[in-house]
């Protein structure tokens, strides 16, 4: 009964938070060599950094500021961790720095890539696309023809490889 509570301690401990876009983050330090002082008395995390895209599960793109501009990036999401303001009230002291919100463009990680299927819905006249996402975070989901952002392109894209030209 023991070792099962203590695994369950340790899963949880080592689990990693799930991140979306637009959300802030903190980063580690670590690999950060380059960085004017001494080591010891540095902070080990820097920021908070707005994420900009998901790469997959095991990385995230955060939008570099100040002395960090000239990093790369991305960086993996276990050298990252979420980040939660200061509580004024147990520190009156701390000046919360003032955050801008980037602009992101029409949502990165739902921008579509390509139409893999179609599929007609019984007593309408309507017809629904299996969609695939450019972030493959997402997975491939059925949306109808007005859901779809730039529709014309992508469906005279996918009219071609359906019916190749002889």
């Amino acid at each position: 009964m023991q070792n099962r509570v203590w695994m369950k301690l340790l899963t949880l401990q080592n689990r990693v938070p799930d991140f979306k876009v637009g959300d802030l983050a903190i980063v580690s330090t670590l690999n950060f060599n380059n960085i004017k002082g001494p080591k010891k008395p540095k902070d080990s995390y820097v920021g908070p950094f707005f994420i900009v895209a998901l790469h997959g599960n095991n990385a995230v793109q955060v939008e570099l500021s100040g002395e960090f501009k000239n990093k790369h990036p991305t960086i993996q999401v276990s050298l990252i961790k979420p980040y939660q303001p200061a509580d004024i009230e147990l520190f009156p002291l701390s000046n919360p720095t003032p955050l801008t919100v980037p602009l992101v463009k029409q949502s990165e990680d739902k921008k579509i890539k390509i139409i893999i299927k179609e599929r007609r819905i019984r007593g309408k006249n309507q017809n629904e696309y299996l969609v695939r996402y450019k972030n493959p975070v997402h997975e491939d989901q059925w949306l109808a023809e007005s859901g779809i952002p730039d529709s014309d392109k992508l469906l005279r894209r996918f009219g071609d490889v359906r019916r190749p030209q002889a």
